[in-house]
């Protein structure tokens, strides 16, 4: 596939240098699809957690063994099989 410089004269194709160029750029990126993919993913993990820290004060009215196993769950997502691209979340007690 042949790039182009859009140009105010018209497009003007890329160089041989240019074309190796963006090729390996583009070949980064694509390699690092996974990285993003679980920094998504543990971003998304840690908003879970942070909102359900209330359930481990002393006082909380709620079954705090069930609400540690469940954020134990949350921390071990990224342990399972297919992560990060696929993600089964556990369920809230």
């Amino acid at each position: 596939m042949s790039r182009h410089h859009a140009t105010s004269e018209g497009n003007v194709p890329f160089t041989l240098e240019e074309e190796a160029e963006w090729d390996a750029k583009e070949a980064q990126y694509i390699a690092g699809a996974d990285d993003r993919a679980a920094a998504e993913v543990r971003t998304e993990r840690d908003a879970k957690l942070a909102e359900t820290d209330w359930t481990q004060v002393a006082d909380a009215p709620v079954d705090q063994a069930a609400w540690a196993s469940y954020r134990q769950s949350l921390r071990a997502v990224p342990e399972q099989a297919g992560f990060p691209n696929t993600v089964t979340w556990p369920t809230e007690p």
